[in-house]
């Protein structure tokens, strides 16, 4: 086990023997004890916490977002942060908002293809 090529014939045992012993265990608990040891990782965090983190949202990472619709709401933001790219996070786009363009634009439809679809309720 001590180096990479006894490791290799012997991963999928080894990667079981890890998931036996971080399912026994909180994830706060094996991040502390794995660094302690200096075995580099971090934590697989849900949105929840994320959202809740407040070091991410110092950082910029939690954004708020108004979604037509929906309302407002919160969520993540771009993990990266380029000084000279920076980014906004916009709503999502509405169901066939735009199935228009794209027809026209992208796949060179005119407009009496476009009604023809409609009218077939294609879209």
């Amino acid at each position: 086990w001590a180096t990479p090529r006894a490791r290799l014939p012997k991963l999928g045992k080894m990667f079981q023997l890890i998931e036996e012993w971080t399912a026994t265990l909180p994830k706060w608990q094996v991040l502390h004890q794995l660094n302690a040891a200096g075995i580099p990782c971090g934590p697989v965090l849900s949105t929840k916490e994320i959202i809740e983190d407040a070091s991410l949202a110092a950082n910029g990472m939690i954004v708020e977002v108004d979604q037509p619709g929906r309302g407002t709401f919160t969520t993540v933001g771009n993990p990266l942060k380029l000084s000279d790219s920076p980014t906004h996070i916009t709503p999502a786009p509405l169901l066939g908002q735009h199935t228009h363009d794209i027809l026209t634009t992208e796949l060179g439809l005119d407009e009496a293809e476009v009604s023809l679809l409609k009218a077939q309720c294609v879209i």
